[in-house]
């Protein structure tokens, strides 16, 4: 470790804000310049960035504190909120929201310092300071203290940890392709392929027609079960339950361990081959969890979630391609109420009342026999992410303080 140096982050990089043209002037907006906000990095994954929701002109940028910062520039939300992270892909600009980080490339390596950031995030809050909300300055992150392995070291050490991410960013991009062909397939076989009734000449001999039967109409409810088991995890503090939260499946699917001292609501108890339907603010992101195998002991789930529990398993995958498919899932999400576009919900009801053909048995086997090769696929490499989150997780803390050394 002798190698290792101690140093102040504004020693490495110079320290740049960001900056906002007046929302009031139409030629300030939608030019070829890539502006970010903290929101454009809520819930991003990867570690370059290219581009954000909106972009601003050349006139915006000089009539603005926004600076152009160049590719590889280590970007920071230094407030609402500390310490999300990427690295701009190309020449970026941001809002007054980063204290972004253009390193002195002969001294400090940007995937390295990328991974610092994330492994520090808790001291970098700890330092912001704010009433309204937390804010870190430039000025308190140029003199934050780091230590820095030589520069060949901190290539090693980000390349142990970037190899790690970009198994697992390619795995989710497999898993989006794997979630499209197996909607497209689902779409085939009972959307657009589905027996339509066919009109035959009426048994009177009149002229009238009437019509073959094609699928009969039914409901969710039909195939599955409203599964409301309640159980109160803060009754027994010390045990161990595996929580399927929102924020678990927000943060890529990932059940968290929580002992009941830590749950201070009511949840309900979830079983393997199930669906979990979130009720709330199903309009912002598709929040269907499918459930081959819980996870840990005593798995529960928010109340927020509704279990939906086939009748058996053949039933399984069917319902949760006919919830899941775009165009019925947007049906469903419609009915939201309330007044608070952060608490919208809808009610449980319309899940399993929503329509739904009732489908010959031995037809749904034989979707089966396609599908469900496809959607265990998909699980399979969920599970593979966990473990490699857990083990990039286990690592950074390690290889950034010098616990764990690479070989350069």
């Amino acid at each position: 470790m002798s190698e290792w140096r101690e140093c102040k982050l504004g020693d490495i990089a110079d320290v740049i804000g960001g900056g906002t043209p007046s929302t009031d002037k139409k030629e300030y907006w939608n030019g070829v310049i890539p502006w970010l906000t903290p929101r454009d990095l809520t819930g991003y994954s990867r570690t370059y960035i290219s581009k954000g929701e909106r972009s601003i002109s050349e006139l915006g940028l000089k009539n603005s504190s926004a600076r152009i910062l160049p590719k590889g520039t280590v970007l920071i939300t230094s407030r609402a909120p500390i310490g999300y992270v990427a690295i701009a892909e190309n020449p970026v600009c941001t809002n007054q929201g980063f204290k972004s980080l253009v390193l002195k490339e002969n001294i400090a390596f940007n995937i390295f310092i990328f991974y610092w950031i994330k492994n520090n995030v808790d001291y970098l809050k700890s330092v912001g300071t704010g009433t309204t909300f937390e804010e870190i300055s430039g000025s308190v992150i140029k003199n934050l203290d780091i230590l820095l392995p030589p520069l060949l070291e901190q290539r090693a050490i980000a390349g142990v940890l970037s190899s790690l991410d970009d198994k697992i960013d390619l795995l989710h991009r497999q898993n989006k392709t794997l979630e499209a062909m197996a909607e497209a397939l689902f779409r085939q076989w009972f959307i657009e392929d589905a027996p339509q009734p066919s009109p035959r000449p009426s048994p009177e001999g009149r002229g009238r027609e009437e019509a073959d039967e094609g699928w009969g109409e039914g409901k969710v409810l039909d195939y599955c079960l409203h599964h409301k088991e309640v159980v109160k995890p803060q009754d027994f503090p010390e045990k161990l339950y595996s929580h399927y939260s929102i924020p678990a499946f927000d943060n890529n699917l990932n059940p968290v361990l929580e002992y009941g001292a830590e749950i201070q609501s009511n949840k309900y108890t979830v079983v393997s081959n199930t669906l979990l339907f979130s009720k709330l603010n199903p309009h912002r992101d598709k929040r269907i969890w499918l459930i081959l195998d819980t996870l840990g002991e005593n798995p529960v789930c928010s109340t927020e979630f509704q279990v939906v529990l086939p009748k058996c398993r053949k039933y399984l995958f069917f319902i949760y391609l006919w919830l899941s498919t775009t165009q019925n899932y947007n049906k469903i999400a419609s009915g939201v109420g309330g007044t608070s576009g952060s608490h919208q919900r809808i009610d449980p009801a319309d899940i399993f009342n929503f329509p739904c053909p009732r489908v010959e048995d031995s037809y749904i086997e034989s979707f089966n026999i396609i599908a469900e090769p496809v959607l265990m696929k998909i699980n399979k490499n969920r599970i593979q992410i966990r473990t490699l989150e857990k083990l990039r997780d286990t690592l950074l803390p390690k290889l950034m303080s010098g616990e764990v050394r690479v070989k350069v």
